[in-house]
């Protein structure tokens, strides 16, 4: 069983700055791909960002934050990043890191494993 443990969330302005990190308790997390999703109230969970397991590092975004939000991985400390730029009042959610079994990451969240509980992003205009 994988824990994910999401940190970094926040009140921001506008344009500023985030980052967000996913924490794992699982050694082999290397192998596991993660995606980051995130619910604003009353709507669905959607897609934000993707990145492969097994080293192989390719990364999948989605289209309204493609250019603004990188994500990243430091398997030496089992953690999943989430640098979120140029932050729009649009941005605001609960922002979820998931894991998959699998090196291959998805964009559906139906194909993910594992769940944190969430962080809150909340930008204002």
């Amino acid at each position: 069983q994988v824990q994910l443990v999401e940190s970094g969330g926040g009140l921001v302005q506008a344009g500023a700055s985030l980052s967000l990190s996913c924490a794992a308790s699982e050694r082999t997390f290397s192998t596991y791909a993660v995606g980051w999703f995130r619910q604003a109230p009353g709507k669905d969970r959607e897609f934000v960002a993707a990145i492969a397991g097994g080293s192989r590092n390719h990364t999948a975004y989605a289209d309204s934050i493609k250019g603004r939000f990188t994500v990243s991985r430091d398997d030496a400390k089992d953690t999943v990043s989430l640098q979120m730029n140029s932050l729009k009042p649009e941005d605001t959610a609960t922002y979820y890191c998931a894991a998959r079994d699998s090196i291959d990451y998805a964009i559906s969240p139906f194909f993910y494993d594992y769940w944190g509980q969430g962080t809150q992003v909340t930008v204002s205009s």
